[in-house]
């Protein structure tokens, strides 16, 4: 269990470092306001951060099963799917990432149609899902159900954020008709 923990612990800072080196190094950083909502997101974030990498040290809360070791392999298998394809995503989107916080089109963005985002538009969104859910389930735990809450507040996010793009982002409206939002081939 120890070597679980650690493994899920080192996918978390991980995907923490790729994010904020690549947000540092980035040419046009996204203008972030000083809203209440905009603070309240970060927060939450935070929070949600805090509480699975606590979590991950206190194994047992509210297990699904006794013997937990094919959950905790599918769990496993899951998170490191979900974590390479939000890593993988994050560095092809490349300069044409803004936080999920601030909404905006930056001003030399593009639209990405290569690699993962030729089949998926939001290949972040369903890797950090399917990484929540993959983590919940390798510590067998029934808090995998908040991934369940999550996903429509995501899909809401991606529908709007998709709006936003359309009219601010040449390009974007055929990208849509080529490619799906969140699993390729299918939706």
């Amino acid at each position: 269990m120890f070597i679980l923990q650690v493994y899920l612990l080192l996918g978390l800072v991980i995907h923490k470092i790729v994010w904020e080196s690549l947000r540092q190094n980035a040419s046009e950083k996204p203008v972030e306001s000083a809203s209440a909502s905009l603070t309240l997101v970060k927060m939450i974030k935070i929070g949600i951060l805090v509480a699975v990498v606590i979590q991950i040290w206190l194994p047992g809360i509210l297990p699904i099963l006794i013997d937990a070791f094919p959950l905790r392999v599918i769990g496993t298998f899951l998170y490191t799917v979900g974590l390479v394809t939000a890593i993988a995503a994050r560095f092809q989107l490349g300069e044409n990432w803004a936080n999920i916080e601030t909404g905006q089109v930056l001003k030399s963005q593009k639209v990405v149609a290569r690699g993962i985002y030729a089949y998926v538009r939001h290949p972040i969104y369903i890797g950090d899902l399917l990484l929540l859910t993959g983590l919940e389930l390798a510590l067998n735990s029934w808090l995998v159900i908040g991934v369940l809450v999550l996903a429509p507040v995501v899909l809401l996010k991606a529908i709007k954020e998709e709006r936003m793009l359309i009219e601010e982002l040449s390009g974007y409206e055929a990208y849509c008709r080529s490619s799906k939002r969140f699993i390729p081939f299918v939706f």
